[in-house]
């Protein structure tokens, strides 16, 4: 099947031969209504960007598009929906970047990650921001990795689940900076921040958007990006990377679909989501959340998800992070 997100699939896929000529020598293509999963609780990035899209593509393709969440397990189960859903490119996925985690983070799978999914498109990425509650005292990051240094273990820091980005980022910080920040997982996003507020757990990283008005409000205080540049939208935070070596996480989104789906299928669809994400109202958006729209081919996607699967990988054997499902 198509769709594997190795160096061996790369390979499948370049022999492939994806091009837009193909894509659009294509005829019949949507066939019928379009369904994209959203594998995340109404609300979040991933369901809000899904939607975004799949109102562009009904305007655009002229035909029925639902977006449906069925969340749950870091990602898995709207992910095993898909991998089991016809390969016709009628039913896709967006997945953030936790999902390149999922292969070392659980023991077995309801499907083969690189087997079972097409890469689509990287559809668009951004920073996430480390924050930390106001009684915490520390106002860089060179002040958090002394504190953190002189207080081992002592400092929570939160995330939204076993998995997720705010926790790989913290465990790629705890490994680069060379300290120990105690991980406490939570169920969703939602259910951290509230306590990132109270100060029970005093460190978080956190989207962008979320960020900016709880630091300007005194609420929050903000020390830095994941990226390894500054980002637009806070230009004023320096890259965490100034002071620890290295550090780089970015939040990205992508899109997928079933594996053996036929490339010219493919092709199309991204062709068509590409258009969607380069509207200039949609850019304007998505810049406003911190994000910069990407919008590259499934053979750019391909390569970018096995350099991330590679680095989320490496994290979570040297961090020692396991799941029991």
């Amino acid at each position: 099947m198509s769709g594997c997100a190795g160096p061996a699939s790369t390979r499948t896929r370049k022999r492939a031969g994806y091009g837009a000529a193909g894509a659009l020598a294509q005829t019949g293509y949507p066939a019928g209504p379009m369904r994209i999963v959203s594998p995340y609780p109404p609300g979040g990035g991933t369901d809000i960007l899904g939607r975004v899209i799949g109102q562009k593509l009904n305007e655009n393709l002229k035909v029925p598009v639902v977006v449906e969440n069925r969340a749950g397990a870091n990602g898995t189960i709207g992910a095993a929906y898909v991998a089991k859903s016809a390969p016709d490119g009628l039913t896709m996925i967006v997945v953030p970047a936790g999902y390149a985690a999922n292969p070392a983070l659980y023991k077995s799978l309801p499907y083969d990650q690189a087997r079972d999914l097409a890469p689509v498109s990287h559809l668009a990425s951004g920073p996430l921001v480390l924050v930390v509650h106001p009684s915490l005292p520390a106002k860089s990051i060179k002040e958090l990795i002394a504190l953190a240094k002189a207080r081992p273990a002592e400092i929570n820091v939160g995330s939204a689940g076993n998995g997720s980005l705010p926790h790989l980022s913290a465990e790629l910080f705890n490994l680069a900076a060379g300290v120990k920040l105690t991980h406490i997982p939570y169920k969703g996003s939602g259910a951290a921040i509230v306590d990132v507020l109270g100060g029970q757990v005093p460190v978080y990283f956190m989207n962008v958007l979320q960020s900016l008005p709880l630091v300007k409000g005194g609420k929050l205080r903000a020390l830095g990006v994941t990226s390894p540049q500054r980002s637009p939208i806070a230009p004023e935070l320096p890259p965490i990377a100034q002071d620890v070596a290295g550090f780089d996480m970015t939040n990205w989104y992508g899109l997928l679909v079933a594996g053996g789906t036929p490339r010219d299928t493919v092709g199309r669809l991204q062709l068509e989501v590409a258009r969607v994400l380069n509207l200039p109202e949609l850019k304007e958006r998505l810049a406003g959340e911190g994000m910069t729209v990407v919008a590259g081919t499934p053979e750019q996607f391909v390569e970018f998800l096995a350099r991330e699967t590679t680095k989320y990988n490496r994290i979570i054997q040297a961090a020692g992070i396991r799941n029991s499902q």
